[in-house]
């Protein structure tokens, strides 16, 4: 037995030797990442996904805000050049009366916007300049009352009863699907297929809710689309 212990004290003291020679430390065992690490790397996630819609909500006011400028520029000079016509008498008594019906129809509906506030002031400028016999003034105001009473119907008319945690966009965003995919009758993969959006279609984003965006299409269909599966498309509309 003597022996046998002399061995092994040999052995072990030959194995230190060992790797003091090499200079490599003992292996060291591998430790998970804590609870609390894991938890903070998919609250950052959902914070990233988070900004990323308010991104795209932001860089759709300023495409929103463009186009309506560019609009009125176009209404004013082309109001200078049609002030004392009869033509445009008709045109800005036309325009009056289809904004004035959708105005009464929003009136009625009970809900109230700084949108639907705007189109009502702009309606009694309107009429206003009307009666000065400033048709074109009132051509131009005209349509931005109904530019005002579109952005109503778009941003909250078609949006019904919103779901708990739902948050509306400022304006709606213009979304292009990347790939075919499936828009839900809510915000879940668990809710039925509304319709089918095809690769590269045009969809407009109304509110997000999670990872999920409320979308409608040009045929007035609206659904729930998951946020990955579509990226902001550009205003070409200018």
């Amino acid at each position: 037995m003597l022996w046998k212990e002399r061995t092994y004290r040999t052995l072990s003291i030959v194995t230190i030797l060992s790797a003091c020679a090499t200079g490599s430390p003992p292996p060291k065992p591998v430790s998970k990442p804590a609870p609390g690490v894991e938890l903070q790397a998919a609250e950052l996630e959902r914070r990233a996904a988070q900004l990323e819609l308010q991104l795209m909500e932001r860089d759709s006011v300023i495409d929103s805000l463009n186009a309506r400028l560019d609009e009125a520029l176009q209404e004013v000079v082309g109001a200078m050049g049609k002030l004392q016509s009869l033509t445009s008498r008709a045109e800005a008594a036309s325009a009056m009366a289809e904004v004035d019906v959708a105005l009464q129809s929003i009136t009625s509906s009970g809900r109230d916007s700084p949108e639907a506030r705007q189109g009502l002031r702009l309606m009694q400028l309107s009429a206003g300049e009307f009666k000065r016999k400033n048709f074109g003034g009132a051509l131009y105001l005209a349509n931005q009352a109904k530019a005002a009473a579109r952005a109503h119907l778009l941003a909250g008319g078609r949006l019904g009863n919103m779901r708990s945690g739902e948050t509306p966009f400022a304006v709606p965003v213009k979304l292009q699907v990347g790939a075919r995919a499936n828009v839900r009758n809510g915000p879940g993969t668990n809710f039925a297929v509304s319709f089918t959006a095809e690769s590269s279609s045009a969809l407009s984003g109304l509110s997000y809710l999670g990872d999920w965006i409320r979308v409608t299409n040009d045929a007035g269909n609206e659904g729930w689309i998951l946020r990955s599966l579509v990226l902001r498309r550009a205003d070409t509309s200018r």
